[in-house]
């Protein structure tokens, strides 16, 4: 493994050490393994796995509350960024625990082994989170979910205390946006993705709906 190769050179920028990449670099292998099995990711996609999705997940990680005792991916999947998130916190000791929410049998049976496998600080709930309710977390983050008043709508509704929403939007994530600020109140900050010319990662912060108090 070429620790000066180009996706090392990429994920330089976030402080990741090389044993985290070698890490992240594991997961990967593990993940497209799996996804021989069952379907976890698109196979389209194996061949720019570690930039369409571990780049793109760790880009994530400045907007992560670190002070807080845990992080919750609502919709973890193949724990994209939930597990890659929790990698990059492990490397840099930084003790957040990640929840991950899968109703999915298989996938969250998956995810356990792979936390268990790598010793991460990681909890996974085989839960529908549309039936949760009295959540707690300090960072509550999404990539290919649902769209963005959905999840705005679900962290009104299901979480009690949380820090911030962390959403990857894609390529119509500005139309959601300005569909989004007509029946919500929210401070948000925007950063560009580093793996999509037309996508973008958006922090959102004090979330209520219009006419709420």
């Amino acid at each position: 493994m070429d620790i000066n190769s180009d996706k090392y050179q990429i994920l330089d920028k976030f402080n990741v050490s090389r044993e985290t990449f070698y890490l992240l670099e594991h997961y990967k292998e593990l993940v497209l393994e799996k996804n021989r099995k069952i379907n976890l990711v698109s196979r389209k996609n194996n061949n720019n796995f570690f930039e369409r999705h571990i780049v793109d997940c760790v880009q994530a990680i400045d907007f992560i509350d670190k002070n807080a005792k845990s992080c919750t991916d609502i919709g973890s999947g193949a724990g994209l960024p939930g597990l890659v998130l929790a990698i990059v916190l492990k490397g840099k000791n930084i003790s957040v625990r990640m929840n991950l929410y899968e109703k999915s049998y298989h996938k969250s049976k998956f995810l356990e082994q792979i936390a268990k496998k790598l010793k991460l600080d990681v909890e996974v709930f085989k839960k529908d989170i549309f039936k949760e309710k009295n959540l707690n977390s300090g960072t509550i983050i999404a990539r290919a979910f649902k769209p963005l008043p959905i999840i705005l709508d679900l962290v009104e509704k299901k979480f009690q205390n949380y820090k911030n929403l962390v959403v990857f939007m894609g390529k119509n994530g500005k139309q959601l946006l300005e569909d989004s600020v007509k029946k919500w109140e929210f401070e948000y900050k925007e950063k560009r993705s580093l793996t999509s010319k037309d996508s973008f990662l958006i922090n959102i912060k004090n979330i209520k709906k219009n006419g709420q108090n």
